[in-house]
């Protein structure tokens, strides 16, 4: 099936894999169980049971795992350095929020092996085009069902298997298509005979449609037939002559048809199905945009208690949620500091049940992580509950351990007006926190060290009526001490209360920023929007969820980014809508952690208020329509025996308040192999700027909620127009492939 395959298997880690070998699986210091590991003949699944456990055994796929780290690089693995050296420890990584897996092998050569082979595997998987990984899909269901391991499959075996890859179909068909793919007339079916079965199952319909519109003989596309789709279809424009060309040479797979500069259904639909095919416009995932503005000018991923794994009550607190945020081109990580043991500050959610972990650990974790996805700054957003003592040993982690990583003064030649661009800062931490003075004097002694605690204010006032400051009385009168050393460190993200747009417009410098509850930020972003936006041209603002959120949930980020708030703070650790948004904002630009606000929310003489965004001098606003085709290998939700999903399409706009809206398509009876809606959705766009898509498709449940089956959000300035492919995303963000949506999307002037 897969010459690749046997090439593997004569490399020596990897037959050692295969071979199989006793590895200690660790979960705690006194957790520490031995696991029969092995690699399975499709050199994809790791297979693994307890060597006691009479049948139960535990399989998973290469594909799921992100990275190999060797050595002790792991909280789990470091408690146990004394007992098992750093050369037989090694620990696997998942995509998503899956739990690593910290395994302990007998020799050094054992874990080398599988170091080595694991990482082999993943480039493999990672460097598949769609053919093969489609082929590998079919290969992975064909070995799950294949019970006695024969390498073949009858009729009943092919039916169960079916059900399994959620599809219901007519028996007659499928018995019909059976005989055909039984070549051998053995009454079963071999891989490869499977594979044939499988291709004439999933020969889609709307595809061959599309391509007899414009398919002279029905047998192929002719070069100009293709350029002519691709004008008119794909808006492909002037470049639809080279286009064609060029995408006859990349997904053809007949050596014939390429002679005659044609192409075949199949090439056709594998173009379909590629990245080129898809809604995302592929040049603007690359990094892009202009990177040479004010940091303001961008919004940047951020996250909160970015210590936490889970609630804010009684979570874990792990160095590894750092290294996941920054993964995942976080850009502002926030840390929680306390008064430790032994003159140690530590990291935690104060007054609560979460567990503790030493702060300079995270700041090791930092340094090593930060610029792993991307090289733009990371920002560190020091939450201060420290006696000065212990900020003081702050300030020495934070230099030793960071080194030239910490910018600790201003950029020389760089003005004193403006925050410095993102380029320029490029490998730098910043940090945010307190600072005694300001940025233009250096500061004396004679200036006081205390100052006050901007978080407790901003949350003592998240629910005042008014827009500007509470009446003094109200104010909390808690003065907290502050290290000189630390305060040193703050350069362009010195931490202020805030007292309103008037007094910001008069005296606010430009590298004081201030935080806000979600409620006061959403508060003022109704009462004076068009001043929030301005306000936001000049200094960063920090939102942060409110403080009734114990359960680690969200808001939604999208009412921040309307104002141009840019450190818009979520649970990094819990998926779901607002999280779909902040992946979906941040996936242009090469996934760097910054986009470029639309000019309106960067030129000062503009008055946008996205409370009225036709009132906005450059106001074009345009016509969305989604026409909802069909859905290709929707994964099963209920592993149920025998249940199939009833598939359901919902797209949903987030934008300025006018532009949310949500249209959804009737749910398709039992099919979650091929269902087909051909339903249009249409909405209206008054900001296209600020403007994200969101498709979700669930499981139909008349009695109770339906459930999610997956999604793909994107910037609506991102997507393709013309029959494009959305690659649906698991909860957590991660990719199921083969499960995908058949849309037309078409955009025009709103008039």
């Amino acid at each position: 099936m897969d010459p690749e395959g046997s090439r593997l298997q004569d490399d020596p880690h990897i037959a050692v894999m295969m071979a199989g070998s006793t590895l200690r699986k660790v979960k705690s210091r006194s957790w520490k169980k031995q696991r029969h590991f092995r690699l399975l003949e499709d050199g994809l699944t790791i297979w693994y049971k307890s060597r006691w456990a009479g049948r139960g055994h535990s399989t998973f796929s290469v594909t799921e795992v992100e990275a190999v780290r060797e050595g002790h690089q792991s909280e789990v693995l470091l408690s146990i350095a004394e007992e098992f050296p750093a050369s037989h420890c090694f620990t696997l990584v998942f995509h998503g929020r899956q739990g690593n897996l910290d395994l302990v092998a007998d020799s050094p050569e054992e874990a080398r092996a599988w170091v080595q082979g694991v990482r082999k595997l993943i480039h493999k998987a990672q460097t598949m085009d769609e053919k093969e990984r489609l082929d590998q899909w079919v290969f992975d269901w064909f070995q799950k069902a294949d019970k006695n391991k024969d390498g073949k499959m009858n009729f009943k075996e092919v039916k169960t298997l079916l059900k399994m890859m959620n599809v219901e179909m007519n028996e007659e068909h499928a018995l019909h298509l059976f005989t055909m793919a039984d070549k051998s007339e053995s009454g079963s079916l071999e891989i490869e005979e499977f594979v044939l079965f499988y291709k004439m199952l999933t020969q889609r319909d709307e595809v061959w449609k599309v391509f007899q519109d414009y398919s002279g003989d029905g047998e192929k596309l002719m070069l100009e037939e293709l350029e002519s789709f691709l004008k008119i279809e794909q808006h492909e424009g002037e470049q639809s002559g080279r286009r064609a060309k060029e995408l006859i040479g990349r997904y053809e797979p007949s050596e014939t048809a390429i002679k005659q500069e044609a192409m075949s259904l199949d090439g056709f639909q594998m173009y379909l199905c590629s990245q080129e095919g898809s809604i995302f416009r592929p040049e603007l995932l690359e990094l892009q945009q202009d990177m040479s503005r004010p940091l303001s000018h961008y919004f940047i991923s951020s996250s909160h208690n970015t210590y936490l794994l889970e609630d804010q009550l009684r979570g874990h607190s792990s160095v590894e949620a750092y290294i996941q945020a920054l993964k995942r081109g976080c850009r502002c990580v926030e840390l929680d500091c306390w008064d430790g043991h032994d003159g140690e500050p530590i990291v935690y959610h104060g007054h609560t049940l979460t567990t503790k972990i030493l702060f300079k650990d995270i700041i090791s974790t930092v340094k090593e992580y930060a610029f792993k996805a991307s090289d733009f700054p990371v920002i560190l957003s020091l939450e201060n509950h420290c006696s000065v003592e212990q900020q003081t040993v702050m300030a020495r982690y934070l230099r030793q351990i960071l080194g030239d990583a910490l910018l600790v003064c201003p950029l020389g030649g760089h003005d004193l007006q403006h925050l410095p661009p993102p380029q320029e800062l490029k490998s730098k931490i910043l940090l945010k926190a307190k600072k005694i003075g300001g940025l233009e004097s250096c500061p004396d002694d004679t200036l006081t060290d205390e100052v006050s605690d901007d978080e407790e204010l901003a949350n003592g006032d998240a629910d005042s009526p008014s827009t500007e400051d509470p009446p003094a009385e109200k104010k909390t009168d808690k003065k907290s001490k502050l290290s000189r050393e630390l305060s040193d460190l703050v350069v362009y993200c010195k931490s202020v209360h805030f007292h309103g747009f008037d007094h910001a417009r008069s005296h606010a410098k430009f590298y004081e920023m201030s935080s806000f509850s979600e409620s006061k930020a959403r508060r003022l972003a109704k009462e004076a929007g068009a001043d929030f936006v301005q306000y936001n041209m000049r200094q960063l603002s920090r939102v942060y969820p409110g403080g009734l959120r114990t359960d680690s949930s969200n808001y939604n980020p999208q009412d921040m980014w309307n104002v141009g708030c840019q450190i818009v703070a979520l649970n990094f650790q819990t998926a779901g809508l607002e999280m779909d948004l902040n992946d979906g904002l941040f996936r242009q630009n090469g996934g760097c952690g910054y986009v470029l606000k639309p000019d309106f929310m960067r030129d000062a003489t503009s008055r946008f208020n996205p409370e009225k965004p036709e009132e906005h001098q450059g106001y074009k606003p345009l016509r969305l329509a989604v026409q909802v085709i069909s859905g290709q290998q929707l994964p099963k939700v209920n592993q149920k025996e025998g249940s199939i999903v009833d598939p359901l399409v919902r797209v949903e706009v987030y934008g300025v308040p006018k532009d949310q809206a949500r249209e959804e398509t009737p749910h398709i009876q039992n099919n979650g192999f091929n269902p087909v809606w051909n339903k249009t959705l249409n909405f209206v766009i008054h900001t296209p700027e600020l403007a994200l898509v969101r498709f979700v498709v669930e499981d139909y449940d008349k009695a109770s909620r339906n459930d999610f089956i997956g999604q793909f959000t994107l910037p609506f300035k991102c997507m393709q127009t013309g029959f494009r492919h959305i690659h649906l995303l698991s909860k957590d963000g991660t990719a199921i492939p083969p499960s995908s949506l058949f849309v037309n999307i078409s955009i025009s002037a709103y008039t």
